[in-house]
């Protein structure tokens, strides 16, 4: 159980000392991974990013992931076939919301390039992991040095599958309970982030570490 997500990320910050010293690009799921990512990329003096992709859900479930759309890419499920029709109009819906989250989180930046950059990718915690491994796939593109997950709490299954994808380098989650319904009954304190608070929480982090 973590009081709330400053304490989830001061617990994962000791377990990434290791990467002090290296090339290292935080880049946080909104918005609940906002809050983790900027104390990681504070303790790595690292830059701290979002990752922007949202996932395409199935036709009969929107909550099951067949893959993911980012402003530049999409990548889909090897196992999954639909129509090429449906697949276009998702992409294209997903792309005009990713187009108003860009202008909001970046403003007058640019997303951090990943090539070559240890990439740690957070978020306050993932049920299935389905979403997480579709913007691997997305980050795996830009042919980043690796791919660290760093994430508070997720149940065993969903670790095992991250860990058993070879785009991964190396899974670090502080619990893996077997009694896992939702991230939120592992926190004390899981009050909603806002997009308000998530972006300030960008900007703020990245203009302390270029001081």
């Amino acid at each position: 159980m973590f009081t709330d997500r400053k304490d989830a990320a001061e617990q994962l910050s000791r377990e990434l000392a290791g990467y002090q010293d290296k090339p290292v690009v935080v880049l946080a799921i909104p918005r609940g991974g906002l809050p983790i990512g900027s104390i990681l990329a504070k303790y790595l003096k690292a830059p701290l990013d979002v990752v922007l992709s949202k996932k395409i859900g199935h036709p009969y479930n929107k909550e099951y992931a067949i893959g993911a759309v980012s402003l530049e890419d999409i990548t889909l499920s090897p196992n999954e076939q639909f129509s090429e029709k449906y697949i276009n109009t998702e992409t294209e819906n997903i792309r005009e919301l990713l187009r108003k989250r860009d202008k909001e989180y970046h403003k007058d930046s640019q997303p951090v390039n990943l090539k070559d950059k240890v990439v740690i990718i957070t978020d306050d915690g993932i049920a299935t992991g389905n979403t997480l491994l579709s913007t691997v796939m997305l980050a795996h593109k830009q042919q980043p040095r690796e791919i660290i997950i760093a994430i508070p709490v997720a149940p065993p299954s969903s670790v095992q599958k991250l860990k058993n994808t070879p785009e991964i380098s190396k899974v670090i989650c502080l619990e893996t309970p077997y009694n896992f319904s939702a991230v939120g009954q592992f926190y004390e304190d899981f009050r909603p982030v806002s997009d308000e608070e998530a972006i300030k929480i960008l900007t703020e982090t990245n203009s302390e570490n270029m001081e």
